[in-house]
């Protein structure tokens, strides 16, 4: 990396926040991919990056000079109960670094061994999760949803001890910052008012530096807050994407996907999908994503309460005010993605119910949910050419009743069927990071050490809305027996 690139915010607060921490060698890294284009974003264009020696500083062997690694220190609460330590356990916070726009971004590594908060874990990441958590967040990226980015994966050389021994692997990825919603409630239930404000004041100045403007700073930060993941969860649903794990140690104030865990994308639509094997009551099913944003939201305004008003009682009544808020915000965010799906651009009150109709059909036929809007997406004004996505429904009859409705919605729409289809396709993706692919991928490279799979597959998805010929394999649902049942965290 070019010299001095870091600034070291984070390491400022002190050690209250954090251990500082060097990542710990390994034996023999290998550089598997690295994000050329987002290096060049970050202002980190040096050649040397993709080269043996960007292997030695991507596996935490070599750390550049100004980087102050950390392990940041946080609680969370997970699947509802609270744990109030936890924080970085195989990860550091390289440091941040600002790119020729101006921006700061976190330079973060995970898979860099034990740390004060591995909690006798060994701090390690086996290859699969490293290949999952790269090819799931560019592909986010891709379609424009807010998230972490991955800027390099390596392999290290040495095995991880799982149920079985598996080849070991570190991923770098960037971020607005690291900051959690679990953050806060790690001075919150140590009763550190004065950390929390830095933090609070800290989060202000490097993510939101407009609110200093504000009457209230602290409230502004809570509807910023809310905002962004009302907008962030309202594109997840659209896509069909299940983060898996939404504690609120998993979930980022600068309205970021981060932490991909147990994540997936449903193939055939459930409202209640639930994917992740540690999600046994479906608190983080697909249709419950919403209500755990607010709760987890409700938890981050309990951290702000004393910072915005003195008086207990009149916080409380604010907070619940503005948390109130997320629902219409939600709401109005879903909606206008789910309209954009279906080619509406403008906005009639009944829209809403022909949406839920679909979502009620798509899930009585159990039909791919990427595939239904994809085909959509590519269907005239008359029925003339509806026979494949006909084709992915067991009773045909609903469909068609439910088109005739949209084709007749669609008739008060002022653009042309050109625009409108141009439109559908910008938003409803032709290949996702499906489940089945992502394992074949991850299976390839694990058990017989080919990377060529994970290669093939994201490249692929670097043009996600785009058709690309001789590549309909990804496009594909996957067969009964490669069907992906349950995912995992990979810790």
């Amino acid at each position: 990396m070019k010299a001095h690139p870091f600034k070291n915010s984070y390491y400022d607060l002190g050690r209250d926040y954090y251990q500082s921490i060097k990542p710990i060698p390994v034996q023999n890294p290998e550089l598997i991919i690295f994000n050329q284009v987002l290096s060049d974003e970050l202002g980190l264009s040096e050649s040397a990056l993709s080269s043996t020696a960007g292997a030695a500083v991507f596996a935490g062997n070599h750390v550049p000079e100004g980087a102050e690694p950390l392990a940041m220190a946080y609680s969370g609460h997970q699947f509802g109960h609270f744990s109030p330590l936890l924080g970085d356990g195989r990860a550091i916070l390289l440091g941040q670094v600002v790119s020729p726009g101006g921006r700061s971004f976190d330079i973060h590594m995970k898979g860099t061994g034990q740390t004060a908060f591995s909690r006798n874990g060994d701090g390690r990441a086996a290859l699969g999760p490293v290949l999952r958590e790269y090819l799931v967040s560019e592909a986010m990226a891709r379609m424009g949803v807010p998230t972490t980015r991955a800027l390099a994966a390596v392999t290290t050389g040495e095995d991880v001890a799982r149920e079985r021994l598996l080849p070991g692997g570190i991923i770098t990825r960037v971020a607005a910052s690291f900051v959690r919603i679990g953050t806060f409630e790690y001075f919150l239930a140590r009763g550190d008012r004065t950390s929390l404000a830095r933090l609070a004041d800290y989060v202000i100045e490097y993510q939101y530096p407009h609110l200093k403007q504000a009457e209230n700073p602290y409230l502004a930060l809570l509807d910023a807050v809310i905002e962004g993941q009302a907008a962030l969860i309202a594109q997840w649903m659209q896509l069909g994407f299940i983060h898996g794990v939404m504690n609120t140690d998993n979930m980022s104030i600068a309205g970021e996907t981060i932490d991909y865990g147990p994540c997936a994308f449903m193939d055939h639509y459930a409202h209640d999908r639930v994917y992740s094997s540690i999600d046994h009551h479906g608190r983080y099913a697909y249709n419950n994503q919403p209500n755990i944003g607010l709760w987890n939201l409700s938890r981050f305004a309990e951290c702000l309460l004393h910072l915005i008003d003195e008086d207990e009682a009149a916080a409380v009544e604010i907070a619940r005010d503005r948390l109130e808020k997320f629902i219409s915000s939600y709401q109005e965010h879903w909606l206008a993605a789910m309209r954009a799906k279906l080619g509406l651009n403008s906005a009639l009150d009944e829209d809403k119910a022909l949406i839920e109709e679909l979502l009620a059909i798509m899930a009585g036929s159990n039909v791919d949910f990427t595939m239904t809007f994809y085909l959509l997406s590519r269907l005239d004004r008359d029925a003339s050419n509806d026979a494949a996505i006909l084709a992915l429904f067991d009773h045909t009859e609903s469909f068609t009743q439910w088109s005739d409705k949209w084709r007749n919605r669609l008739a008060q729409e002022p653009s042309d069927d050109d625009e409108r289809k141009a439109m559908m396709r910008g938003v409803n993706p032709v290949y996702i990071p499906r489940n089945h692919l992502i394992e074949a991928a991850i299976r390839a490279a694990e058990d017989h050490g080919d990377l060529s799979v994970f290669h093939a597959l994201h490249e692929v998805l670097q043009q996600p809305y785009d058709f690309q010929p001789n590549k309909e394999a990804y496009m594909q649902p996957p067969q009964p027996d490669e069907i992906v049942h349950k995912t995992f965290c990979g810790t």
